[in-house]
């Protein structure tokens, strides 16, 4: 059924609104927004357009053709079977520039409500939902508790800007519309002589970012415009290593990225547009390191999740292309524990599409290898999109109910990396049915709350910290912060006790007595469920096995902490430090460092340069963006005694 769009009531100071609109005044429009908390948006100079699952509108139900419409009809061609069936998307069709010149937008289409029937979803739900459709939403301008003296003191550039739109964060009914949402509008906001439908249509403007909403929509990816727009479009014949494999060459990356985005578009379930962007962009990117990946694409427009993920499929992908080294039944652990760092259907996808045969003696070769691991991830029930979220969300609903953890699902921290007793007993119970499921242990919620009651009672055992990242980075600014520390192991404090922190010559002794300190700690916590961190690079699976063994023998629970901070950056602060390294320390730390897959521990926390947590992999609660989760990587965990001095001289 088609659906007309409301008319928007002007906000009593609007100086937009005119004898024949409809203002929003005294106590209506206090009992819609006062004390409730508003989001700010801009509002954009388009045409109101309504996108269904089978067809579109502008804001007469019976609008007609016209060329400014072409461009969204073919939008909504390509996710409207991402729509569901009574379900509507309502936003701004900027194709046609009418009184405002656009020169940067996102995408000529904006989303700004996603209405269930005659309900409209909360703000939050409305962004997810959006982006997984490959929509942008319009610039968030404020948001708060309702402060009517805080909306008047906004100011726009009017002479780029129409105005904004201020809705209540919760969702809301049909019938509350006028209660819900107001507008202001510049005054004399149609500022031209003939209407923009008689008009001739000049199209608006579009940024770098246009490409990367492209790609998530669903359109025929452009591989130069998605490196310009991350910034890692490299200079013609300069070799700066941060694209993709010089001896595939321009045409051979754009040949590579239609190839994967054809592949993930046939998988039998479609993607979202992040994970479809994700595939894309790890094809055009595969010859970049992961860890110079993460850091610079997190710092970009896309942000940490995506960024991670993106780095992720890169990192992951070698491992589809060469035969598998254990037993087939270990093959389905495995592949359980990449499918939360990454969609195994856009993985598979990717690796099937990389050149190269990868053959050799007594190799099956590469494209045999991926083949026969789809066929097992298939087997398992693994290719579709986020395959493990029904058994995650079931045991965070069944632990909430226990009294485990938060009952919103909210578990995993605060945001910052401080998680409360019943969030990390809640985080260990998925841990270990992760683990349990992947080795066929379990089947379904009511088997992983039995298979996990002796971790529900987080005051049982201890956890631990592990910091991992180059010098510079923030780590121990970052630890520093953290509530609840009751021991803290650093070798660079360990170094300065002993005469100077840059003193290298006895890591083997520094890092022993370290490694003893931290077994002391952990059992000590252990009564009483504390937290010890361990501040050290860890820049490599080797290197953090280290401490993983200790962990594993005091039935720690084990988080990485991921500091992803620009090369750029760390010279930076490095030069700034009380303590600096030599630069040619930091520039072998940044070769050499290897994040860890989130399998390597029971929990993953990513931390950006402003050093909060900006993504997270292997909590329980639901994440704000594609699934979080698991990946595959070397075991944690070696002996202490060999394996403490071969690591010595990479340790610091």
């Amino acid at each position: 059924m088609r659906t007309h769009y409301p008319r928007t009531p002007h906000l009593p100071w609007s100086p937009g609104a005119t004898s024949d609109d409809v203002r929003t005044t005294g106590p209506a429009m206090q009992a819609g927004f006062a004390g409730r908390e508003v989001v700010v948006t801009e509002k954009l100079d388009g045409e109101n357009t309504t996108l269904y699952a089978d067809g579109l509108h502008a804001r007469s139900l019976d609008s007609g053709h016209h060329p400014s419409r072409a461009w969204v009809k073919g939008l909504q061609s390509r996710i409207g079977p991402g729509i569901p069936a009574g379900w509507r998307v309502c936003g701004e069709n900027v194709y046609a520039r009418h009184s405002l010149a656009y020169e940067e937008l996102d995408a000529w289409f904006y989303g700004f409500s996603v209405w269930d029937g005659d309900h409209c979803l909360d703000w939050d739900r409305t962004v997810l939902f959006l982006r997984g459709l490959g929509v942008p939403g319009p610039r968030v301008l404020w948001r708060g508790i309702y402060d009517e003296r805080a909306l008047r003191r906004l100011r726009l550039d009017t002479a780029r800007q129409e105005g904004y739109v201020v809705r209540t964060a919760a969702g809301f009914d049909r019938a509350d519309f006028g209660r819900c949402v107001a507008k202001w509008v510049r005054g004399g906001h149609v500022r031209t002589d003939t209407h923009w439908m008689y008009a001739q249509v000049v199209p608006n403007g579009l940024g770098p970012a246009a490409a990367l909403w492209d790609a998530r929509s669903g359109a025929d990816p452009d591989a130069a415009g998605l490196l310009r727009a991350v910034g890692l479009l490299r200079a013609a014949g300069a070799d700066t290593g941060d694209t993709a494999d010089t001896a595939v060459g321009a045409a051979g990356v754009e040949r590579l990225v239609a190839d994967v985005a054809d592949r993930i578009d046939g998988l039998d379930v479609r993607r979202s547009g992040e994970e479809r962007l994700a595939g894309i962009l790890a094809a055009a990117l595969h010859g970049v390191p992961r860890a110079v990946l993460a850091s610079r694409l997190a710092a970009g427009p896309l942000g940490m999740a995506t960024a991670r993920r993106v780095a992720d499929l890169v990192g992951l992908c070698p491992a589809l292309r060469t035969p598998f080294p254990y037993p087939d039944a270990e093959r389905r652990a495995g592949l359980v524990r990449m499918a939360e760092a990454a969609d195994l259907g856009v993985l598979h996808a990717l690796a099937g599409a990389l050149p190269g045969s990868g053959d050799g003696d007594g190799d099956e070769g590469a494209g045999a290898c991926v083949e026969w691991s789809a066929l097992h991830a298939e087997e398992a029930g693994l290719l579709g999109p986020a395959p493990l979220e029904p058994l995650r969300a079931s045991l965070r609903e069944a632990l909430a109910g226990a009294g485990t953890g938060n009952a919103d699902g909210a578990c995993g921290g605060d945001g910052n990396g401080g998680g409360g007793t019943g969030a990390d007993a809640a985080d260990r119970c998925w841990a270990e049915a992760r683990l349990a499921y992947g080795q066929g242990k379990l089947t379904g919620a009511e088997e992983a709350v039995a298979a996990t009651w002796r971790w529900r009672d987080g005051a049982s055992f201890p956890r631990l910290v592990q910091l991992c990242g180059p010098s510079g980075s923030g780590k121990s600014t970052y630890a520093r912060n953290l509530p609840g520390v009751e021991a803290y192991v650093s070798l660079d404090d360990l170094r300065g006790a002993r005469g100077s922190r840059a003193d290298q010559r006895d890591n083997a002794d520094v890092l022993r007595e370290g490694l003893d300190r931290l077994d002391s700690a952990l059992a000590s916590a252990a009564r009483r469920g504390g937290t010890v961190v361990w501040d050290a690079t860890s820049l490599t699976a080797h290197q953090r096995g280290l401490a993983g063994a200790v962990a594993r023998r005091r039935d720690a629970l084990v988080t990485h902490a991921v500091l992803l901070v620009g090369e750029a950056e760390l010279m930076r602060r490095n030069s700034r430090r009380t303590h600096p390294v030599p630069e040619q320390v930091l520039v072998s730390q940044l070769r050499r460092f290897v994040p860890p897959y989130p399998g390597e521990a029971h929990r993953t926390w990513y931390i950006g340069a402003g050093g909060t947590v900006e993504d997270t992999a292997g909590t329980i609660g639901p994440a704000a963006g594609p699934a979080p989760g698991t990946a595959v990587g070397p075991a944690p965990g070696t002996a202490v005694g060999t394996a403490a001095r071969s690591a010595t001289r990479e340790e610091g």
